[in-house]
């Protein structure tokens, strides 16, 4: 039989843990895996997209600053507040040339009638497989975890961004945009 200021410290200890597996605490890692490091080349991708020539790589986007939010599912609450969001703030980014891409498990389809209703003009790349998700740590089971990341023209990875408010993140972004771009 154990004291309960023994059970106490044991609990303390286990959700201490828990929490910071959950990436409350700085750390390299959140839900959805291992992050990439800030400051280091970005991993690099080529997914289809339902705008332009179907395919945009990291690559592509060299010489602009590139934001890629990674979101769960097309035509939800949360993702389609973050989306129009992103959409408001548009012209903002193109001043600060940052193209803005969108990531979600859902196919090109979707994303397609997603953005037509939603009149965004910024592309959503589909990655139904998760393999992008997976390499910027923001994939769990069958779908992509909310998570951003600001990537410099130079493809050098600047910010992770992990818990994330769908209604303020784009202006969250530009904040950290401006701070980036002045430095």
């Amino acid at each position: 039989m154990i004291s309960r200021r023994t059970f106490l410290s044991i609990l303390f200890g286990s959700c201490f843990a828990v929490i910071s597996w959950l990436n409350f605490a700085p750390t390299a890692n959140a839900l959805g895996g291992k992050l990439p490091a800030i400051n280091q080349p970005a991993p690099d991708f080529t997914l289809p997209t339902n705008t332009g020539n179907g395919k945009i790589s990291l690559s592509d986007l060299h010489g602009k600053w590139t934001v890629l939010y990674f979101y769960p599912k097309d035509f939800t609450s949360g993702c389609t507040i973050e989306a129009r969001r992103f959409q408001q703030d548009l012209p903002k980014y193109v001043e600060k040339n940052a193209q803005i891409i969108g990531v979600s498990a859902d196919n090109v389809d979707s994303h397609a009638e997603f953005c037509d209703s939603e009149g965004l003009k910024f592309p959503l790349l589909a990655d139904t497989t998760g393999s992008v998700s997976k390499a910027y740590g923001s994939w769990i089971g069958f779908f992509s975890m909310r998570h951003s990341f600001i990537i410099d023209p130079n493809g050098i990875l600047r910010e992770t961004f992990v818990k994330v408010n769908p209604s303020i993140h784009s202006r969250e972004i530009l904040s950290i945009l401006d701070e980036l771009q002045s430095s």
